[in-house]
């Protein structure tokens, strides 16, 4: 297996979902709309996105809408997790990513990591962020 790949799917907000988490992560985006898709789309899908890719580094996260009418209920079929390096970057990130959200548990020290905690941000995505414990020599 070469990557793991989180692809999100949105309903019409996709553009903004992306252009929020490129703002709060420093990431590169480009973004297709289904008019300027190859193949036949319904006018109704005109503005909205046909395929995004959020990159930094190595790091890809790719998204799209939905076709309009199609069913879809935000949020509760993934989270998405961030390893941080650094207090500094997951204290940063987590309040960048929870702004207009809800937190869901709070940066906490916990047994397992010296900060962990899990906002769902204002798209109805749910994120958990972790960052180790030192290894003990």
């Amino acid at each position: 297996m070469k990557d793991v790949i989180t692809y999100l799917n949105f309903d019409g907000d996709c553009r903004a979902a992306m252009e929020f988490y490129k703002k709060c992560l420093g990431a590169e985006l480009y973004i297709m709309p289904f008019s300027d898709a190859p193949g036949h789309w319904p006018k109704e899908a005109k503005d909205r996105t046909a395929h995004a890719t959020l990159t930094k580094g190595s790091t890809l996260l790719m998204a799209s809408d939905t076709m309009p009418g199609m069913p879809f209920q935000p949020g509760n079929n993934f989270s998405m997790m961030i390893q941080c390096e650094s207090l500094q970057e997951i204290e940063m990130l987590f309040s960048a990513l929870g702004e207009k959200g809800k937190v869901t548990m709070a940066l906490q020290e916990t047994f397992w990591a010296d900060r962990f905690g899990t906002p769902t941000d204002q798209f109805g995505v749910n994120w958990i962020f972790d960052l180790e414990q030192p290894k003990q020599g």
